[in-house]
């Protein structure tokens, strides 16, 4: 604000003319500025080199943009800010991606309703009666479900505000020059500049030629985790962890239920061993199970699906199912997002990166299941902050992805990391394999789950754990043990010489390894 120096000749009133009249011209001319600033906007891209071009756009600017909010997108913009990096998040959906809202927790919220509707039924095991009937309310099941979803939603918006993070809502679009075009539900494109841009836009359910998803009878994941109704029956196609948990999920609250696999085993990516496990425990469980077989076709007559599977004989089965459900996994979300407009190079539906998650484009990079890799989301976490660690400027390690656990959440569960053992023996190493059953863990038998194994694979050489697989209750959070025994080299005798807690399920993988060096004790 200016300051008036006050003669004693100048009268008050002429003062606050004067006052008025500055102070009137100042308002008129940071008017105008704002006129000339909008129409220039609309006439010049934010990348053309204009006077006015750079004021607007250093408006609209960031340090980095991260296109895709979820484990791996989320991470990377909280890693930024806590870096110091203005950081900005472009989602066209909830925060927290598909994983967070439709897949890795509220899969996770049906497994327990699960879990525990199979222990109430089976409650007099455990010297409990019941007098009355135990039903499942599916639609309070889904509705839990969601709410837990939703909760952890929330959870990262306020993560979003803590560490003064901007969300552009809409669907993002990498321009050439670092630039990111959002738009908008009402179709209104907006267009910000960024030093550094990460893709991280993940993956969606993947459709099959012959087997069209029409989300009523032929359905992927999202729709199977929002049936409006239980179905009678249910056909899974794909045996993968998805399938396999749906599989579970459904047939626990009573849904006749068939699971077909093109491959020789269910969970075909884990051990055989492991696979054969949980083959008998669902056909146990009552699961019907089809592996070498295919759906080669599907007719929806009169709201029925008849479905027509090949089996492992050539022979072709005819079926009729309520839903069908395809868990055949998941195809990247890389269309539309710029790829060709900025020349990133990609092949067969990943886009190329190096060990820091740099595209060829400089300043552009691509983390989680858009890049080669398992797609699993802490694969996707670590990634994001690898990738900002070094935009950073640090040194962070590079991932060893031979070391990455991989979890399956039925009952049994599963659990792994590292070689299976066919795997192993395809490499050349000399082996030895140590296996401890549950039906020998005092732990496992007083819970009533005795169920499952823990199988180790170690290098006769070196004595160092090549593999770990394990099936059972709980397992999934006993497999941490084993990627950190081979992430530090720990060898067989230094597991043995570190003392596990008795009774628990997690002293299996000593009794494991103790079967392995041939030191067994409750075997």
């Amino acid at each position: 604000m200016s300051v008036y120096k006050v003669s004693s000749q100048q009268s008050t009133p002429s003062l606050l003319w004067g006052y008025f009249l500055h102070n009137l011209f100042r308002v008129f001319v940071f008017y105008c500025q704002s006129i000339i600033i909008f129409f220039v906007r609309l006439s010049f891209p934010i990348e053309k080199k204009c006077t006015f071009g750079k004021i607007f756009s250093a408006m609209l600017s960031y340090d980095i943009i991260i296109i895709g909010s979820g484990p791996g997108g989320y991470v990377a913009a909280i890693k930024a800010s806590q870096l110091g990096m203005k950081t900005a998040v472009v989602e066209r959906a909830e925060i927290g991606g598909i994983c967070l809202n439709w897949g890795c927790i509220p899969t996770k919220a049906l497994m327990k309703s699960a879990q525990v509707y199979r222990y109430m039924k089976h409650c007099e095991d455990y010297g409990i009666i019941s007098k009355g009937d135990i039903i499942p309310d599916f639609e309070a099941i889904i509705k839990r479900s969601r709410g837990v979803a939703e909760s952890m939603s929330k959870g990262i918006q306020y993560l979003f505000k803590k560490n003064n993070i901007d969300v552009l809502a809409g669907n993002g679009k990498i321009l050439p020059n670092k630039n990111v075009e959002v738009t908008d539900a009402e179709d209104k494109k907006t267009i910000y500049n960024a030093k550094h841009v990460i893709l991280a836009t993940g993956a969606s359910s993947r459709q099959l030629p012959n087997l069209p998803q029409d989300g009523k009878k032929i359905i992927g994941y999202k729709e199977a985790l929002t049936l409006p109704k239980l179905p009678e029956s249910l056909i899974v196609v794909g045996s993968g962890a998805i399938g396999s948990e749906f599989a579970f999920f459904y047939n626990s609250l009573g849904v006749k239920v068939t699971l077909v696999e093109l491959l020789p085993n269910i969970l075909p990516l884990e051990d055989e061993e492991i696979s054969k496990q949980i083959e008998r425990s669902f056909r146990k469980q009552g699961i019907k199970l089809m592996t070498e077989s295919s759906v080669e076709n599907v007719q929806i007559v009169d709201d029925v699906c008849k479905v027509s599977i090949k089996d492992k004989k050539g022979s072709f089965v005819e079926m009729e199912t309520e839903i069908v459900l395809s868990a055949v996994g998941v195809q990247t979300n890389i269309e539309n997002i710029g790829l060709e407009e900025t020349g990133i190079t990609f092949e067969k539906g990943k886009i190329i990166v190096d060990e820091y998650y740099r595209t060829n484009v400089e300043g552009v990079y691509a983390i989680g299941d858009i890049v080669s890799g398992p797609a699993l989301a802490h694969v996707a976490s670590r990634e994001a902050i690898v990738c900002v660690e070094k935009i950073a400027g640090h040194q962070p390690d590079i991932i060893d992805y031979n070391n990455i656990p991989s979890c399956t959440y039925t009952t049994p569960e599963v659990a792994s990391v590292g070689m299976s053992e066919k795997k192993a023996v395809e490499m050349g190493y000399d082996i030895k394999t140590g296996r401890f059953p549950y039906t020998a863990s005092g732990k496992a038998a007083a819970a009533g789950n005795k169920e499952g194994l823990v199988k180790v694979i170690f290098d006769s050489k070196t004595n160092l754990l090549l593999g770990c697989h394990i099936a059972g209750e709980n397992v999934t959070e006993m497999i941490a043990e084993a990627v950190v025994i081979r992430q530090t080299k720990t060898t067989a005798n230094q597991i043995l010489a570190s003392v596990h807690p008795h009774p628990t399920m997690s002293e299996a993988l000593m009794e494991a390894v103790e079967s392995a060096t041939g030191q067994a004790i409750h075997l």
